[in-house]
């Protein structure tokens, strides 16, 4: 069956840019992880593409697919280079092709909130990028990161030249190149990389200049801590990303990174908090479900990676402090890691930092899984954001890597979404939210539960659809 032309037509998704997200019976696949640059990625995707067009989804969100400093991509520098750690242009063609044949579309990982330089301009920073394409000056380069151009719209990606989106030229080229991935290349959907990081403004404009199917923002902060843990109410955290995505025109979505926040503590024994004080959902899922984003874990929160290239802590005597690195990884990542490893750097030293080699220990710092879903929980995980409103997404590894029977069970839930009609403004009422469980009708036509506390719907028109480990869903 043909699941990814159900309800809309294609032709109609070229010309008019809300037609996706209108339609909203979106599934996406985040195909990657933070380690797939090690093994020979564009390859390996091409062999799943026929599963994951039967599983059912409509996009796989790739990792950046252009030249990069660091190998996972995310440090860009020659953008109209698609060799990369991931595979050669060749290969990467080969498997959007595939794609495309299975009426899968193919999400570009568009990371243009900063760029490493190629060579020393302004103040000895390496800010300029002569010999290769966009061969910007300092001038495309924010003040506050080592450049000549104006202060920055949003946070700061600190440690690499930071791009000056309020200059013409520079936005005149990021159309011209997201243009050449979208019509060239044949990508299809966009997902912008650190939104925190220039104005949402921006966005709509290389939308509208670009005209992907679909786009979906990162805008990644904290979410509201006591001393006690997580706050109850996160509506100042979705009201942040709700800015965000108005910002854009209402052109994007973006991920419900307050939906993730307060899921994956609600599994281990607190499902109170996915009711609000309105009795809605308590994530950007219970105010704006057509621009929501649900996943549990991505390339970020659910694999080993290393946060920087290297870190240069001071030393005294020759003394290590792992509480001066730490404080210094806490404020880049915004969130609590689940293990840490320290070791000795001896790799190529990229001169963006200067430093002192007589007063500096020069580290490489790995941080694992630094905001994790629970792993013996995943299952609840996937019940909730398959069988809610909003826009889910499945990360690579627990689909693959998890074993048969996850990746069963996921697609069984996305079987019943698709086959019961649940979209992403499906109407929902929660019937239960209490401490061991959580209950809810989805539209009319469909029921579920987590939690391991006993419950099933009233009435006879209800049959069991699907079952496992501390869930159910049931239908009319």
């Amino acid at each position: 069956m043909d699941y990814t032309s159900k309800g809309f037509d294609e032709t109609n998704q070229q010309t008019d840019l809300g037609a996706v997200i209108r339609n909203g019976r979106e599934i996406l696949f985040q195909g990657f992880n933070w380690e797939s640059c090690k093994h020979d990625w564009w390859r390996n995707l091409e062999r799943k593409v026929p599963d994951i067009s039967k599983s059912g989804f409509t996009s796989v969100w790739l990792p950046p697919a252009t030249h990069s400093f660091a190998p996972e991509g995310y440090l860009p520098q020659n953008l109209y280079s698609l060799n990369s750690s991931y595979g050669s242009e060749h290969l990467l063609k080969a498997l959007l092709h595939k794609m495309k044949q299975h009426k899968v579309r193919a999400m570009a990982d568009i990371v243009i909130n900063h760029r490493v330089g190629t060579t020393q301009g302004h103040g000895g920073k390496y800010n300029r990028y002569d010999g290769i394409p966009l061969s910007w000056d300092e001038h495309a380069v924010t003040s506050c990161t080592g450049g000549l151009g104006n202060g920055s719209t949003g946070d700061n990606f600190h440690g690499v030249p930071n791009i000056d989106h309020t200059q013409h030229f520079v936005r005149k080229d990021i159309i011209a190149w997201l243009r050449w991935l979208r019509n060239t290349v044949g990508f299809q959907d966009f997902r912008f990389d650190f939104a925190r990081g220039y104005s949402a403004k921006y966005v709509k404009e290389y939308i509208e200049g670009a005209r992907p199917i679909f786009s979906v923002g990162e805008y990644w902060d904290s979410c509201n801590y006591n001393s006690h843990g997580l706050d109850y109410n996160q509506d100042s955290h979705r009201q942040r990303i709700i800015n965000w995505i108005d910002g854009t025109g209402q052109l994007s979505a973006a991920f419900d990174f307050t939906t993730k926040g307060i899921l994956q503590e609600a599994v281990k024994g607190q499902f109170w908090r996915l009711r609000d004080a309105q009795g809605k959902p308590p994530g950007v899922m219970g105010w704006w479900p057509s621009r929501a984003v649900t996943f549990l874990d991505n390339h970020d929160t659910g694999s080993t990676q290393v946060i920087g290239s290297c870190l240069f802590v001071e030393c005294i005597s020759g003394q290590f402090d792992p509480l001066f690195l730490w404080s210094h990884v806490f404020q880049f990542i915004n969130m609590g890691p689940a293990g840490m490893n320290f070791h000795p750097y001896s790799g190529p030293i990229p001169d963006l930092i200067p430093y002192n080699p007589n007063l500096c220990l020069i580290l490489s710092f790995s941080v694992y899984a630094h905001w994790p879903f629970p792993s013996n929980h995943i299952m609840e995980g996937y019940a909730y954001i398959l069988m809610h409103p909003g826009i889910p997404s499945v990360f690579y590894d627990h689909f693959y890597d998890w074993g048969d029977s996850i990746h069963n069970q996921i697609v069984k839930l996305m079987d019943v979404r698709r086959q019961q009609d649940i979209h992403s403004r499906s109407s929902i009422k929660i019937l239960e939210a209490q401490s061991n469980l959580y209950s809810a009708i989805i539209g009319d036509k469909v029921c579920m539960k987590i939690g391991d506390g006993s419950w099933c719907p009233a009435g006879k028109e209800w049959t069991l659809a699907t079952s496992g480990h501390k869930y159910a869903v049931w239908h009319k």
